[in-house]
């Protein structure tokens, strides 16, 4: 399912124009990345965390050149479900197997 997707399925179950849920969607997307940008954490109720993890510093290496890269200490956003949420994926009788990642640019 895409953006778009969940912007007509909302829209369909709950009367609402299609504008109002698409502007709606994403102003709670550009919530959660600004409140990520500001170094705090977003916990949602029987959802998740939206939560930032240190990654170390470390030592990389360029392949083709054949030379060591510092990556320097770094921070990225990371999702963390709820245990009610992880409960309702194990126990859906829908999951039988990992879904098809397609990739938009694949042909």
């Amino acid at each position: 399912m895409r953006k778009a997707d969940l912007i007509n399925k909302i829209a369909t179950e709950t009367g609402i124009q299609k504008v109002d849920v698409m502007v709606t969607v994403e102003r709670m997307i550009r919530e959660i990345k600004s409140t990520l940008a500001n170094g705090e954490n977003l916990y949602i109720r029987g959802f998740g965390s939206f939560i930032i993890k240190k990654r170390a510093a470390k030592i990389g290496r360029n392949i083709k050149k054949n030379v060591s890269v510092e990556i320097p200490e770094h921070f990225i956003p990371a999702f963390k479900p709820s245990k009610e949420f992880l409960q309702e994926i194990k126990s859906s009788p829908n999951i039988k197997e990992a879904p098809e990642v397609k990739d938009d640019n694949e042909e």
